[in-house]
């Protein structure tokens, strides 16, 4: 078996984005009419654009990639994989507390029909929270895992969330930000251990933004544990605001081990809406996430060197 880990630079913009888009963006709700999956798909198709154009004013064709999904994006896989982009694939079903599979048991028939260079999952995993949860969670992952290793089509990428349970909170007198400082950190690394033990072996962890430089590099730590030395971290935006954005990209890339980032609706979001309330043309939308995503890009690369 190949040794898991990808080390080169990454930087990512994701728009696998379902739920949320549907419901947010679009005021719409499952299931969706044929026109209604068209009008997203199309709105997809601006974001990608806007990452085509940042790749031909400049940004490095083998450090950037895309994140989307097969419902909203089939095209857009197969546009990346013919035109040689690094893209990454969501294999998880949208807007569940619960891992699960978007395709069940077909899910490796969707992998081999578009062989993205990553297959992603979204996960939501506290170690303190319902423990059977937690086992069953697990087992679904190690058998994705598994299958990632043995048929090497495609490296796993695991976004791991550790949503607070409300005992948790409750200590902290429900402060969510003292969450995020005081406690959520070393839940993280509680819970990349405990799957790592369970089997569950990603090549990239897409971690949520820490705000010390301390706490990325006790990830970076934990996710190259026991010979994982080629396992790296990216640090992803969670839709912060920009200036949240900025301050989490910095942090991380001043830590060895952490190659890049997954920013999406800090990107793309602003764009859009104003694009769909006819503020902007589409061009003008597409150029202004070129925009952003060029200069995360730069902020990474220049905080990585300094």
């Amino acid at each position: 078996m190949k040794p898991r880990g990808f080390t080169q630079p990454l930087y990512i913009l994701p728009f696998d984005h379902r739920g949320s888009f549907e419901t947010k963006m679009f005021g719409w709700h499952e299931p969706l009419t044929a026109q209604q999956t068209a009008e997203i798909a199309a709105a997809k198709q601006v974001i990608y654009d806007g990452f085509q154009k940042a790749i031909a004013d400049g940004v490095d064709k083998a450090k950037a990639a895309i994140l989307v999904d097969e419902q909203f994006g089939a095209a857009i896989l197969r546009d990346a994989a013919a035109k040689g982009f690094h893209f990454a694939m969501a294999a998880e079903k949208s807007g569940q507390e619960e891992f699960d599979f978007q395709y069940g048991e077909q899910f490796a028939e969707h992998i081999e029909a578009f062989q993205p260079t990553f297959s992603k999952v979204l996960v939501r995993y506290n170690p303190e929270g319902y423990p059977p949860l937690n086992k069953e969670q697990a087992q679904r992952l190690k058998r994705l895992s598994d299958y990632l290793q043995k048929a090497g089509r495609a490296l796993f990428m695991f976004e791991l969330l550790v949503p607070a349970e409300r005992q948790q909170l409750e200590k902290l007198n429900g402060d969510k930000k003292a969450y995020d400082l005081e406690l959520r950190p070393q839940l993280m690394i509680r819970a990349i251990e405990e799957l790592q033990d369970a089997g569950v072996e990603p090549d990239v962890w897409k971690i949520e933004g820490l705000d010390a430089q301390e706490d990325c590099k006790k990830i970076v730590k934990t996710a190259r544990r026991d010979g994982r030395d080629n396992v790296s971290c990216i640090i992803l935006g969670r839709g912060e605001d920009d200036a949240k954005v900025r301050e989490w990209l910095a942090t991380a890339a001043s830590v060895d081990g952490f190659i890049g980032f997954a920013v999406g609706r800090t990107d793309f979001w602003d764009p859009l809406v104003n694009m769909r309330a006819g503020k902007i043309t589409r061009d003008e939308a597409a150029a202004e996430m070129a925009k952003r995503y060029r200069e995360f890009v730069d902020l990474f690369e220049g905080a990585k060197k300094g």
